[in-house]
């Protein structure tokens, strides 16, 4: 706090959060297939990736989902020559892989569809990224950036009345870090999302079956901004 002739100057920075239930799930899935023969390497890494591309056609539907939106890579395929553990260098090993991503706008469906994509030869999940829609994540923006401006407010006003003043008048707004104050900002902007989310280990077993449980967490939405008040 600074005092001048116009009254106390007051700097501030409000925060405020709020959590949602994920919306959309993005899996990524990989195919890799390795052996001594390039050409039948290739060929089996050609026959997986179609066989998931078919699994993701067939539900592939850019309004109604499940799947609004996927993308593939182009079959890559290289090779090493590995060394044994008496230094001896080996024949070629070929590798042939290729990256698919889908996005779902149906957990349900999510599930089946990994349960069958991880029965093709070569294919396994990356990773399982969780999202809102644009329409909530814009909704939502707009709401904790408002909260974040009123708890900037109550803050200065506390200040104020702590030091005997009344009214606060806000002379300026900014993302934290930009008010010219190094002590009152950490940077990163004025609105962030965060996603958490987890993806239980699949459980095979020849007498059992197999089980997959998919457990979107809640959606962190956060916003801070820096403030600056005169009080009177």
């Amino acid at each position: 706090m600074a005092e001048s002739a116009a009254g106390t100057t007051i700097t501030v920075q409000g925060e405020y959060s709020a959590w949602y239930p994920a919306e959309r799930a993005t899996v990524r899935a990989s195919v890799h297939i390795d052996g001594a023969d390039r050409d039948r390497v290739f060929t089996r890494a050609v026959e997986s990736s179609d066989a998931v591309r078919n699994l993701i056609e067939s539900i592939h539907d850019k309004a109604a989902g499940p799947i609004t939106w996927w993308s593939s890579d182009s079959v890559r395929v290289w090779s090493e020559r590995p060394w044994n553990n008496e230094g001896t260098q080996l024949r070629p090993v070929y590798h042939a892989a290729l990256d698919l991503s889908a996005k779902f706008s149906e957990f349900d469906a999510l599930t089946r569809w990994v349960e069958s994509a991880v029965e093709i030869d070569g294919v396994t999940i990356s990773s399982i990224g969780w999202s809102l829609t644009e329409s909530t994540r814009t909704t939502a923006t707009v709401e904790v950036r408002s909260r974040a401006v009123k708890d900037a407010v109550a803050k200065a006003t506390v200040f104020a009345q702590s030091i005997g003043l009344g009214s606060v008048t806000a002379t300026a707004l900014a993302d934290p870090g930009m008010l010219g104050d190094p002590s009152g900002g950490g940077g990163g902007g004025m609105h962030s999302e965060f996603a958490r989310g987890s993806m239980d280990s699949m459980m095979v077993g020849g007498h059992g079956g197999s089980e997959l449980q998919l457990k979107p967490e809640e959606i962190e939405v956060a916003s801070a901004v820096d403030a600056r008040f005169i009080a009177r």
